[in-house]
């Protein structure tokens, strides 16, 4: 059909997934706008390059100044999220408390500016870190914090998706690239390269495949039925994008995601015992791995060479860079000055993260910050363990989107920047479980955008 017609009919079956979900009256506010768009533009593009108004990032100079327009659109951004919980009255110290290990590192992180030789770039790239948790909040905050994640990955999926296909098969000037390494053509959709769009299949399958499942849980019903041909039809589309896709990074992910989320549905598995059995199941791969060279067969299995595609050249070569292994090279630092360009002068394509997130943190952060990190995974874990308890359904999806966050980040830097995935690892990985009251004064139907919930809900605490 003509590409015209089919950005019609695109934009008219979008606009119908938004009024249906609108008409089912969600226990959700107008301000799950803020950290919705926020979303759209972590698995996408930036507003910038949407516009073509970005810079040069094929320099050192062009990475350190990024795009004013993106910085003024991400500062907007975080202050809305900000207005939005000072009118719902956020306790600042309840927040902090629950999220110790959060707070600890993104403390040291603003102490690693100090130290990085660009300073100035580190504070911006700081500044808009934060983003993130703010986002998050705005989320928990929400009359049904579950309902609102649910809502947030839905309606991320009813834009993101569709008009992936579109670009695909109509407009390939924008959805089709040229690869750096080869000149082969590759499918980038409404992301900036197939890596992106990778992880962006990689999360919003793994909630379809677990929305698919609690679904399948509830009485049967003509909105269950609705619902669950809702979820084959979008686990069909995002099947289809992450074979266009190739990432085999994001296809093993997801393998482990639902993995997870299948084990622990099984009527064996004591939900108590969840550390029990990660450690068995740890000790299991080493021994494989040991004795029959797993990983390597797996990696074959995803049609990729012993090298990752050339990741574990790239390991070796910032590895043997000069930085002060305790403290890194400063916050997000590494890839900049002097140190991008020898690298540089070894690979014409630029590498600019070390396709690796512990590694990538390590450079930046040093051993100090590496610790951090895993003792916030660790946090993460044991807080997510105990969910099990409270609100299974719940609990085993943020329990398999861990374990997608962690192995995820062997392969690609996911621990940095405005990451897709360390987005979605906030969310799994922070709480805001304290009752509130709603603010004097304000009516809920009168500004339903700022509606405060009575009382939050502690399936997640």
């Amino acid at each position: 059909m003509p590409a015209p017609l089919a950005l019609l009919l695109t934009t008219i079956f979008v606009v119908f997934l938004f009024w249906r979900d609108v008409r089912e009256r969600p226990p959700v506010t107008g301000a799950l706008w803020i950290p919705l768009l926020w979303m759209l533009i972590l698995g996408s593009r930036g507003v910038s390059e949407w516009l073509g108004w970005g810079g040069t990032y094929n320099t050192t100079d062009g990475l350190a100044e990024g795009s004013l327009v993106d910085a003024a659109v991400y500062f907007s951004f975080q202050l809305a999220a900000l207005f939005v919980l000072l009118r719902r009255r956020l306790s600042w110290a309840t927040a902090l408390s629950h999220n110790p290990w959060i707070v600890i590192f993104l403390a040291y992180c603003a102490l690693a500016i100090f130290w990085s030789d660009f300073p100035f770039v580190a504070l911006k790239r700081w500044i808009k870190v934060l983003a993130h948790p703010l986002m998050v909040l705005v989320v928990a905050t929400e009359p049904d914090p579950r309902e609102a994640v649910v809502r947030l990955l839905k309606r991320s999926a009813y834009v993101l998706v569709p008009f992936s296909i579109l670009l695909i098969k109509y407009y390939p000037a924008l959805g089709r690239r040229f690869s750096q390494w080869t000149g082969e053509a590759y499918n980038s959709c409404v992301t900036s390269n197939k890596n992106i769009l990778g992880c962006l299949c990689l999360v919003l399958g793994f909630f379809f495949v677990w929305h698919f499942l609690t679904s399948l849980r509830r009485e049967k019903t003509r909105e269950r039925r609705n619902e669950l041909l809702l979820c084959g039809a979008f686990l069909w589309m995002i099947g289809w994008l992450l074979s266009m896709a190739d990432s085999a990074t994001s296809v093993m992910a997801l393998a482990v995601g639902i993995s997870t989320v299948l084990f622990l549905g099984l009527r064996f598995v004591d939900k108590r015992h969840v550390t029990a059995y990660l450690v068995a199941a740890l000790l299991a791969f080493g021994s494989a791995e040991l004795i029959f060279g797993v990983s390597g067969t797996l990696i074959r299995a995803l049609g990729r060479d012993s090298t990752l595609t050339g990741r574990t050249e790239i390991w070796d070569i910032v590895l043997a860079v000069d930085i002060n292994p305790i403290l890194g090279a400063g916050f997000e630092s590494f890839w900049l000055g002097d140190r991008a360009e020898r690298i540089w002068a070894k690979y014409w394509f630029h590498p600019n993260q070390a396709h690796n997130g512990y590694l990538e943190t390590y450079l930046n952060l040093g051993w100090l910050g590496l610790t951090l990190m895993v003792c916030w995974i660790l946090s993460a874990f044991l807080r997510v363990g105990s969910t099990l308890l409270s609100d299974f359904d719940f609990g085993r999806f943020r329990m398999g989107l861990l374990a997608i966050v962690v192995v995820y980040n062997y392969t690609e830097g996911g621990f940095k920047g405005l990451s897709l995935i360390w987005f979605a690892f906030y969310i799994i990985a922070m709480d805001y479980p304290q009752a509130r009251r709603p603010i004097e004064g304000e009516s809920s139907a009168s500004r339903p955008w700022l509606a405060t919930p009575l009382a939050m809900h502690r399936r997640d605490a």
